[in-house]
């Protein structure tokens, strides 16, 4: 009889924790699928403007060489080179994952082949202050040759990580060029290489930080 007794009150205890439990799971899935119907979104937006990035870099390679003198014109074709290597590998993979531009996993495997591309993007573009620029070259074109493509991946692809995978690579190379070939001002060069790709790299985190106020974004592209 006790065991009888004490049923309804088992019942109604299990009834309580289960309708306790199901609101907070249809609210935490809610926040799942909010999150990652926003992280495709972005991952698809990312995937559109690489065509454009694809684009200008070349374009920027082309204009490089075209306002540099004093160097073979050999090596600077061999720069070009690498530099529209990397823009076909960008232009493969954006037409390989735009025929599935809302799946998640071609999406999510797209922003992994993308970091590769960048950080390649970055050597081939850095390689260019030994092989497309002349020594003579001065302090204005030297900065100018490292931010202006970084800038332009800035304000195409919109992405922290995006900026930081080319950066870092054109910094380094740059600011090396500057002491080992030399430019003009040589360690002046490379010293204010260093310190305007670090301005470029603040202004795409304060950006960030102002477009999305206190929340931090997932990283869309990994740096590893």
């Amino acid at each position: 009889m006790a065991a009888r007794a004490h049923a309804p009150a088992q019942l109604e205890a299990v009834e309580r924790v289960s309708s306790e439990i199901e609101p907070a799971t249809a609210i935490a899935k809610l926040a799942r699928l909010r999150t990652e119907a926003e992280e495709t979104a972005r991952l698809a937006n990312l995937l559109g403007r690489s065509l454009y990035t694809a684009i200008i870099l070349p374009v920027l390679g082309a204009l490089t060489i075209g306002l540099a003198e004093g160097m073979s014109l050999s090596s600077q074709l061999v720069w070009g080179g690498f530099v529209a290597l990397g823009a076909v590998a960008m232009l493969r993979s954006y037409a390989h994952t735009i025929s599935e531009p809302f799946e998640r996993p071609a999406l999510k495997s797209f922003a992994k082949d993308l970091s590769a591309i960048l950080l390649y993007n970055g050597f081939a573009w850095g390689a260019g202050a030994f092989l497309a620029l002349p020594t003579a070259t001065g302090m204005a074109a030297a900065i100018l040759f490292a931010i202006v493509p970084a800038a332009a991946v800035a304000l195409l692809l919109r992405e922290r990580e995006a900026v930081f995978l080319f950066l870092a690579p054109v910094a380094t190379l740059a600011s090396f060029a500057s002491v080992l070939r030399p430019f003009a001002d040589g360690a002046l060069d490379a010293a204010l290489i260093l310190v305007a790709c670090a301005v470029v790299a603040g202004l795409t985190l304060l950006i960030d930080r102002r477009a999305t106020g206190d929340f931090v974004r997932p990283a869309m592209l990994p740096l590893t």
